[in-house]
């Protein structure tokens, strides 16, 4: 079992930034490849940004253009997300998951792993 535990969203205005943490606990939690996913007011779950354990490569959706920063730390059991330059359009629940594996595939949502709970992110114009 893992266990996440997500924090640091909230209400900006467009432009503004955020800084997401995710705390993941549990057996073995370090041998799980970790990621973001948003899913925006009736939208779909889509990836946001990735990173493999292995090797620290990272993903990103295409929407995030160079805006955001996907980093961990391992000692740490701690998962980041730095958002720059938000728009309305990143309005969403931000969701921290945990995937057995130490490379992610693609930017598919996964079948099988573990999700924090999410936290709001919510950009006004």
């Amino acid at each position: 079992q893992v266990q996440l535990v997500e924090s640091g969203g909230g209400s900006v205005q467009s432009g503004g930034s955020l800084r997401l943490s995710c705390a993941a606990s549990g057996h073995a939690a370090i041998d799980y490849s970790m990621g973001w996913f948003r899913q925006p007011p009736e939208k779909e779950r889509e990836a946001v940004a990735l990173i493999d354990y292995v090797d620290g490569h990272t993903r990103y959706g295409d929407f995030v253009e160079g805006r955001f920063t996907v980093s961990q730390d391992k000692a740490k059991k701690t998962l980041y997300l730095q958002m720059n330059s938000l728009k309305p359009d990143d309005t969403a629940v931000y969701y921290c998951m945990a995937r057995l594996g130490d490379r992610w595939p693609n930017l598919r949502v996964p079948a099988f792993g573990y999700w924090g709970q999410g936290t709001q992110v919510t950009v006004s114009s």
